[in-house]
């Protein structure tokens, strides 16, 4: 029994729709040519506060609000992202409050978003302890909803609405694999549970940088596994370094066909390649899918694949110091 189930997530489509964008579906004829294959970009960087988290957030606060239709909640969470203003955003809305709990190394542009949502901001230090520690003190002195960035099951189920939209903004044409990007799983696990109800044949892989393969490493051994230290683990893909927990792990180990991991430079090349052919600006987490589906081993593995769709999971970036790392290397035509 998992944590949720196809029903849920058309409930959240019911319960976001009007206010999360539907976001587009993108192709590219010359990178196409380079991938040998169709690809279908399912564009979240498009999405309200710049990623798929929106989504989950919207669905999470609606679903309580529902709940306690007379009530004054306040929200609470931890990130240092995307979450962080999604939840933010998604409470200010629906009239409500949150207090988010932000490590000290979060850029101050990242603060200055959730801030400009009306959320309540309380700093920590930059570890996990921390940041647990807190939210949970500050749910307990308000009387708040604890809203878990990947494991609480209503941004789970709010998630799952992206390929959702994608099967049906793909009509007549049939995705043969879908790749979806992983950190701490949420977007994955709903997007599973969517794909494999919906369209059970297609082959559905994730897409880890191989310096943060939490994933990669749990699903080879068949154990949920984490980082071995959390704050020396550096990747250009920062918003995948969150790991599994006892919600999403169980999805994933019992319905994903494949973890793909993928270098600095790769990414790099891909998150370029993206910006400069398909004029989108994404995270380098998103790019993280995108140099997946362009990788020897992947070409190998899922070689007769003909139509591939990507979710392009955010575009929340420093462009200026993300350039700066891809200056050093160039796109291979």
């Amino acid at each position: 029994m998992y944590c949720v189930a196809i029903e849920d997530i058309k409930d959240a489509a019911i319960r976001i729709e009007g206010i999360a964008h539907r976001t587009p579906v993108l192709t590219s004829t010359s990178i196409n040519q380079k991938a040998k294959r169709n690809l279908f970009f399912k564009v979240e960087a498009m999405q309200k506060t710049g990623s798929f988290k929106f989504r989950g957030a919207l669905n999470a606060v609606k679903s309580v609000v529902s709940e306690q239709p007379d009530d004054e909640i306040m929200f609470v969470s931890h990130s240092s992202g995307n979450h962080a203003q999604a939840l933010a955003l998604a409470a200010k809305l629906s009239s409500q409050k949150a207090t988010i709990v932000m490590p000290n190394n979060t850029p101050s542009v990242k603060k200055a978003a959730v801030a400009d949502f009306g959320a309540s901001i309380v700093i920590v230090e930059n570890t996990n302890e921390a940041r647990e520690d807190k939210a949970t003190e500050i749910v307990n002195e308000s009387g708040g909803v604890f809203v878990h960035p990947s494991e609480d099951p209503r941004v789970i189920a709010g998630q799952g609405t992206v390929c959702l939209e994608f099967l049906e903004q793909m009509g007549d044409i049939k995705l043969d694999v879908v790749i979806i990007p992983v950190g701490g799983g949420g977007l994955a696990a709903g997007n599973v549970m969517t794909l494999r109800s919906l369209q059970p044949g297609i082959k559905i892989i994730l897409a880890e940088p191989s310096a943060l393969d939490d994933a990669y490493r749990s699903f080879k051994e068949k154990t949920l596994l984490k980082h071995a230290d959390d704050n020396k683990l550096e990747s250009v893909a920062d918003g995948l370094k969150t790991t599994l927990g006892p919600n999403t792990w169980p999805i994933i180990r019992d319905k994903v066909d494949s973890i793909f991991t993928v270098s600095e430079k790769e990414i790099l090349q891909a998150t370029k390649l993206i910006w400069e052919r398909l004029k989108v600006m994404i995270e380098p987490s998103a790019g993280v899918g995108v140099a997946v589906a362009l990788s020897e081993e992947f070409a190998h593995t899922y070689g007769n694949a003909h139509n591939v769709g990507i979710v392009l999971c955010g575009g929340n970036v420093d462009v200026v110091k993300i350039a700066a790392k891809m200056d050093q290397y160039a796109i291979d035509d």
